[in-house]
């Protein structure tokens, strides 16, 4: 049997690659673990998992047809599980960067029950910010 412990990584093909690393970097704090230039990858530490950053022009891109666009997305959403969730500093964090935020709620996850904010990268895609379970936050 297949037993899954977590989410290894998610490639997003992008449009402008500096773009959507500036984003999940600058915003959300992840940083650049590697890079392959030559096949137009970037990949991004994200705590224990990775985002991987693939140029739609580049060599691996180019296999997964039209670009992203308003009426196409490679995804529904990313959700990034968020250490010492505060939602007020989250927020607030977010608007100084211009970031478009969607909407708030609780939310089941993978640890339960509990708070998320929907977002959207330069590109369009949804990520969901998930704080603690209820049950894990008392």
């Amino acid at each position: 049997m297949i037993r899954i412990g977590d989410i290894d990584h998610v490639v997003l093909r992008a449009i402008d690659v500096a773009a959507m690393q500036r984003f999940y970097c600058d915003v959300l704090g992840c940083h650049e673990e590697r890079r392959q230039d030559e096949i137009g990858l970037v990949q991004l530490r994200a705590g224990t998992s990775l985002i991987d950053l693939v140029a739609i022009d580049g060599k691996l891109g180019r296999h997964g047809g039209a670009a992203p666009s308003r009426e196409g997305h490679n995804m529904d959403h990313l959700c990034l599980r968020v250490e010492d969730y505060d939602e007020a500093a989250i927020l607030a964090h977010l608007k100084a960067h211009g970031v478009r935020i969607g909407e708030l709620g609780s939310r089941y996850g993978a640890k339960g029950e509990g708070p998320s904010i929907y977002l959207y990268d330069p590109q369009g895609n949804m990520v969901e910010l998930k704080g603690p379970a209820a049950s894990a936050a008392q």
